[in-house]
């Protein structure tokens, strides 16, 4: 290509509300065009770096026989209702209606499309395993669209599916496509990723992985122990935090505790410390207003994400209406004499071993001392009460804290999440009737997994970890162009002429280049060629064309030049190109 013909251009500086380095430098580049906040387009150069990202993730999961389909960007509603997530998602889903009133959506993720595809055709456990993936458009009314190409309301994924007879199955399909990832990312130029657990979410399941490319610029956080292999997003998280089976010493007890509103004044009242008090944090459904009571140790604090996805509801704080509605006091809440057909009570795992704790007694200006949660409250729970409660893991946690692997300390990390897996289990083909005839001629639900990679926030993703203060350094693996060849006095015939000549040599010979052939003068040159990136860099003048020689190098250190002989240039390219493929354990194709 000739940069002459580009439909591009070049900024000195990027608009006033881009902020992460992805958003500044794409733009400056000519790379990306916005339209709208979580909104862009891509020029030129952007979209050969959309082809050759989807190339490289294309390779890879056809290496684990993934089939390729195609699914559409809309469907009736009528499919996402199958699996109650038409209501359940929240305004983040574009919703519409077609000319003839018909409820439509945009897809956000392909679960329910897939599984309407894939039960039209298999019947039979015959058919089984396999898996089906898509290049395809999604669309995300995101509250707060951020980050470039990190956070958008539309972009590119893959997403890959797989369906199984049984468990065990499922789980070999699970390590290729972790492994896959790993190649993936790897080819993409990552230096600095890491495979997290990480929490299912609206997707359902048991378990999942997040790759997380580790930069100060990612929006999740990451708890990393760096004496064993533990790993988590903080958004599923755990620690010990010294946790130990007891037993109050002596019998519950309430006791006046007038004004003592808060945790750190009930403890100075109590001459106690904050590990040794029950508090409650309350919540309600954002559907239906049930009241929502979480119980956790003092000095623990409820993550709400944690407990929304427990309990697969969304929450809003609690409504005077809804403490009411419980029984709870403000400033005296405890887990004793709730209104168990009403709300919803959690218990967290710091409190459900029992031990010897201060709660509130649902009574204003009382609480109770030697209050044991397990003895006091979960012994005592009739069945029909014990619907309405649950133990589970809701504390947030932080670097510091235990690692529940090694009891080491936890050191905190910001990532951005670059991919994901996902169990899925039968929660989809359950929903929406799918079933296969198994060797015995009975039917059964498929197990499925699910496999998501962005592949515009891998671009952006890139461009976050490859670059310096004069612009990006792409991997030659998704760079625009694998050699950019410079041309100073291209208007000199002679010059012209041999930059001509060199261009096309270059081309016939396989190397994909770009020459800059614009009438600029060489620092205009090397300032769009280090804001661009291309990782490899030829350079003709009259000089050099004088002396028989061409100008080398390498975008990581463009100052370290060497000049090689024109006479075998063309071959000595080539073998720039190829090493510089090495690197990345891949060949050239």
């Amino acid at each position: 290509m000739r940069f002459s013909k580009v439909f591009s251009i070049t900024y000195k500086d990027a608009p006033r509300e881009a902020e992460l380095t992805n958003h500044i430098l794409l733009l400056r580049a000519g790379i990306i065009h916005q339209y709208g906040s979580g909104i862009f387009g891509m020029l030129p150069f952007g979209t050969r770096m959309i082809q050759k990202i989807t190339n490289i993730v294309r390779e890879e999961i056809n290496k684990i026989d993934g089939q390729e389909v195609s699914m559409t960007g809309a469907v009736p509603k009528d499919i996402w209702e199958e699996t109650g997530r038409y209501t359940a998602v929240d305004d983040s889903m574009f919703r519409f209606q077609d000319r003839h009133g018909q409820d439509m959506v945009l897809n956000m993720t392909h679960e329910e499309p897939m599984v309407d595809m894939v039960r039209n055709v298999v019947s039979s456990y015959k058919q089984m395993p396999f898996s089906a993936y898509q290049f395809q458009t999604k669309y995300r009314d995101e509250a707060r669209p951020r980050g470039g190409l990190i956070r958008l309301r539309e972009f590119i994924m893959k997403d890959a599916y797989s369906f199984h007879i049984d468990e065990e199955d499922l789980s070999k399909t699970y390590k290729q496509y972790h492994h896959a990832y790993e190649r993936i990312f790897n080819r993409l130029g990552f230096k600095n990723f890491i495979s997290v657990e990480s929490d299912n979410g609206m997707f359902g399941g048991r378990y999942s992985h997040e790759f997380m490319l580790m930069t100060e610029s990612g929006e999740d956080t990451l708890l990393l122990c760096e004496s064993c292999d533990y790993k988590a997003n903080k958004e599923i998280a755990t620690s010990g935090f010294g946790i130990k089976e007891g037993t109050a010493d002596s019998e519950r007890e309430k006791i006046s505790t007038p004004h003592q509103k808060t945790i750190d004044e009930l403890c100075t009242f109590l001459s106690t410390t904050a590990d040794k008090t029950a508090k409650a944090v309350i919540f309600e459904t954002q559907d239906d207003a049930t009241p929502v009571i979480a119980f956790i140790r003092g000095d623990l604090d409820v993550l709400e994400i944690k407990l929304e996805n427990n309990l697969k509801r969304k929450l809003a704080p609690a409504s005077e209406v809804a403490m009411k509605k419980a029984g709870a006091v403000t400033g005296s809440t405890g887990p004793i004499g709730l209104d168990l057909k009403k709300c919803l009570v959690v218990i967290d795992k710091s409190l459900a071993q029992g031990g010897d704790f201060c709660t509130g007694a649902n009574e204003h200006d009382f609480h109770y001392i030697h209050f044991d949660p397990k003895r006091d409250f979960l012994d005592k729970l009739s069945d029909e009460d014990k619907k309405a409660v649950s133990i589970i893991d809701i504390a947030s946690v932080s670097a510091g804290d235990d690692c529940p692997v090694c009891q080491k300390s936890l050191v905190a990390k910001r990532g951005i999440e670059i991919g994901n897996i996902f169990h899925l289990g039968t929660e989809y083909t359950k929903k929406m009737n799918f079933t296969y005839l198994d060797h015995n001629g009975k039917a059964q639900f498929p197990v499925m997994g699910c496999y998501g990679l962005g592949i515009t926030r891998a671009l952006g993703s890139i461009v976050e970890e490859h670059n310096d203060e004069f612009g990006i350094k792409f991997p030659i693996t998704v760079a625009p162009f694998e050699l950019h060849l410079m041309v100073f006095n291209y208007k000199k015939e002679e010059v012209k002429r041999a930059a001509d000549k060199l261009y096309e040599e270059l081309k016939a010979a396989g190397i994909d280049v770009i020459i800059d052939d614009r009438d600029k003068k060489p620092g205009f040159q090397f300032k769009d060629a280090d804001l661009l990136g291309i990782p490899l860099r030829a350079v003709i003048s009259p000089k050099l064309i004088e002396a028989n020689e061409i100008e080398f190098s390498h975008r990581e250190n463009p100052k370290d030049k060497s000049l090689l002989s024109a006479d075998s240039i063309v071959e000595t390219l080539k073998e720039k190109v190829a090493a510089e493929y090495k690197k990345y354990n891949i060949i050239n194709i």
